[in-house]
């Protein structure tokens, strides 16, 4: 049995899983926005799981953000700023008294969807990671790909290719030519906002798209021209067997049929073998995921 533990922006998830991956107790508690803290909180969950069950426990965390392998500070962790340039995956060993695994939270994602959820069946499998950014993991053959810079999968920063750089170079920043400036639920809102002058959130817009209203008719059209084009350069890179969706704005998503059929015209192959799904597990697959990261590959 491994702990996994899920270390968001504002809560702390974890699971002990059992060699058959059943958990035996998920349960979360709420992040100090404070690192010392965090260290704490997390020490705490794990010495608690070790006295209730008589066991000293392997450990494996998911976090935004990755570690250096040059310097092992934690970087980009935008919405956890309490956790940049820290050592965290030395500091929570030392603490913890172990060896503790540490992973950016889409790989984890990615990683329990590929080995028990819905892309099992799959061999080289993207997470999509949509919610109030944009990011991603890769996964091949059940291991995650990191790359030479800890950037595989990070797919929410690349540009648009429907975007003109230049034209933007002038008169705003670069960062607004970004994939997650079209896609993710802050950039849904802000652009609503631009065109109708309503401050809404993400998901409230996806309900009035449900409901007819044309302004957000408008605008999911336009998402979903966005997504499928930024999908067209990820296929044509990697050629995933399976892309899996996950976040907060992938489960407002009920139209991936439609986002396959446009990739399919968009790229002129005819038909796309790439599966769109979603997730088994849903927000529990980082968690589940980190579970799995220091165990053996045996699947």
């Amino acid at each position: 049995m491994q702990i996994g533990i899920d270390l968001g922006a504002t809560k702390i998830e974890y699971v002990l899983l059992n060699d058959k991956g059943d958990e035996i107790i998920r349960d979360r508690e709420k992040t100090p926005l404070d690192y010392s803290e965090t260290i704490d909180s997390i020490s705490n969950i794990v010495n608690k799981l070790d006295t209730k069950y008589n066991n000293k426990f392997e450990v494996g965390i998911c976090h935004p953000g990755s570690i250096s392998n040059e310097t092992g500070l934690l970087n980009n962790a935008t919405n956890s700023p309490w956790m940049n340039e820290k050592l965290f995956q030395k500091d929570i060993a030392k603490k913890l008294n172990r060896n503790v695994f540490c992973e950016n939270d889409a790989n984890c994602f990615t990683l329990s969807e590929s080995i028990d959820g819905s892309a099992k069946h799959y061999n080289i499998v993207f997470g999509v990671i949509l919610g109030s950014g944009c990011g991603g993991g890769l996964v091949v053959n059940k291991k995650i790909v990191k790359g030479a810079n800890n950037l595989a999968g990070e797919w929410g920063h690349n540009h648009l290719p429907r975007v003109d750089i230049n034209s933007l170079k002038r008169k705003t920043n670069m960062r607004d030519s970004q994939i997650e400036s079209f896609i993710s639920g802050l950039s849904l809102s802000k652009i609503f906002k631009e065109k109708h002058h309503k401050d809404l959130k993400a998901y409230e817009i996806f309900e009035l798209y449900r409901k007819k209203d044309i302004e957000a008719e408008k605008i999911i059209d336009e998402y979903k021209e966005n997504l499928s084009i930024s999908l067209c350069s990820l296929i044509n890179i990697i050629d995933p067997d399976a892309i899996v969706f996950g976040g907060g704005v992938s489960n407002e998503i009920s139209f991936l049929d439609e986002v396959k059929k446009k990739i399919e015209k968009f790229l002129k192959v005819g038909k796309l073998n790439t599966a769109l799904i979603k997730p088994m597990y849903g927000d529990a697959s980082g968690v589940r995921g980190a579970a799995r990261l220091g165990r053996k590959i045996n699947y």
